[in-house]
């Protein structure tokens, strides 16, 4: 079993690399970056020209937790993406460059995507 596991993280890596390998952020397009794991979701906004994070927000964080915490791991993946296109807009990015981090645009991916057009995100 651990070597599907390691099979699958290994596939998810080289479809990253090979999608970052066309895609970069810029300050006016910045990039929106999605990480999983098995519990959480991390959206973060981030200008590769500068190195920097504009914007991040975590499933994980106690007050998404309190409000958001009843509800299954897609609808919080939509309220977070609903939640990251909000600090942006207020950072004044209104565009980005999705960069779904090597996974499958299915499920909590693409909840996220559109719970941020929703909010106003364009991508």
């Amino acid at each position: 079993m651990a070597d599907i596991a390691k099979k699958r993280l290994e596939a998810r890596k080289v479809r990253h690399v090979r999608i970052r390998k066309r895609m970069s952020g810029t300050a006016e397009r910045p990039r929106l970056s999605v990480r999983r794991t098995l519990k959480y979701m991390i959206a973060q906004i981030i200008d590769d020209a500068t190195n920097s994070s504009l914007v991040q927000v975590n499933s994980s964080d106690k007050e998404f937790q309190k409000q958001f915490g009843e509800l299954t791991k897609t609808e919080q993946g939509r309220k977070l993406g609903a939640l990251v296109a909000e600090r942006a807009k207020a950072k004044g990015i209104t565009g980005v460059v999705f960069d779904r981090g090597g996974y499958i645009y299915h499920g909590r991916i693409q909840a996220l995507a559109d719970g941020a057009r929703e909010a106003g995100l364009e991508f």
